[in-house]
């Protein structure tokens, strides 16, 4: 009789094993930090931050390549999505959900502004100085109502040229008006729009094509017909615009630098083939 229950026990101790390791990892945590407790870094923004679906590979938004840059103790939840503003974003009850999920100690990264842009589109559209700067104060109270950290992130640049290949704006007033509310509410602000159009400047038009969505036709299975997208990033890419994003880290001596595994500086790509 012992026996058989000592073997019943067994049985269940296996079963009980084999159920929690086929648990699905719906957000990545468990197989990065092997269940413990982490910071974190949720990522509120457009399609420039967000997962890429297969069928648009080989683009990609920077958030997808943010995660590879921290130790175990971090990770990065991208819940930015295609075509949302700051506003279509709360509307939708994005941002709620992510409230829902946070805890205290993490961080709310938030970029938005492209759709933003969008005057004949009252579902996104806002104004810089006023509907904007209003939603992106819902973000900013909600993180800190959680003990969350937010940061502000101003919208990373188009690929946009001068006759002479100098790098445009493309954004009008939205970085400044994210700057402002920033100082106003004393939240750190990474200036991806300056830094992107930097590098932009620095690359020139040609070699920033390497940056962005511009295939040849026959290039790539999923653009047979070739692209010329000077919105959406190249994985390679994304991945330099994670860069300026981990560069802003580090300048703003968020306490998220002592997770980080390289430096941002020593990884500059220059474009080129």
């Amino acid at each position: 009789m012992r026996r058989k229950k000592a073997a019943f026990l067994c049985l269940a101790v296996i079963a009980a094993s084999v159920a929690l390791i086929a648990q699905p990892d719906t957000d990545g945590k468990a197989s990065k930090t092997g269940g413990r407790a982490v910071i974190t870094i949720y990522l509120a923004g457009d399609s420039t931050v967000a997962a890429a679906p297969r069928s648009r590979a080989p683009r990609a938004g920077w958030g997808e390549m943010l995660d590879g840059w921290f130790d175990d103790h971090v990770v990065v939840k991208n819940m930015a999505a295609s075509g949302r503003s700051a506003k279509s974003f709360v509307e939708e009850g994005r941002l709620s959900r992510i409230l829902r999920e946070m805890k205290k100690g993490d961080y709310l990264f938030i970029q938005f502004g492209h759709n933003d842009e969008k005057m004949n589109d009252p579902a996104r559209y806002t104004e810089p100085f006023t509907s904007y700067q209003s939603y992106l104060k819902r973000y900013i109270d909600g993180a800190r109502a959680k003990g969350a950290t937010p940061v502000l992130i101003t919208p990373v640049e188009r690929r946009r040229f001068s006759a002479d290949g100098r790098a445009l704006d493309s954004h009008g007033r939205y970085p400044a008006a994210m700057k402002a509310l920033g100082k106003h509410e004393r939240v750190p602000v990474i200036d991806l729009t300056t830094k992107s159009k930097q590098r932009f400047e620095q690359l020139g038009p040609e070699r920033t094509k390497r940056w962005f969505l511009w295939l040849e036709p026959g290039e790539h299975p999923n653009y047979p017909k070739g692209i010329k997208d000077n919105t959406h990033f190249h994985q390679r890419g994304a991945k330099e615009i994670a860069r300026l994003v981990v560069e802003g880290i580090v300048e703003l001596n968020l306490p998220l630098r002592r997770h980080l595994i390289r430096s941002p500086y020593e990884t500059v790509q220059t474009g080129g083939h």
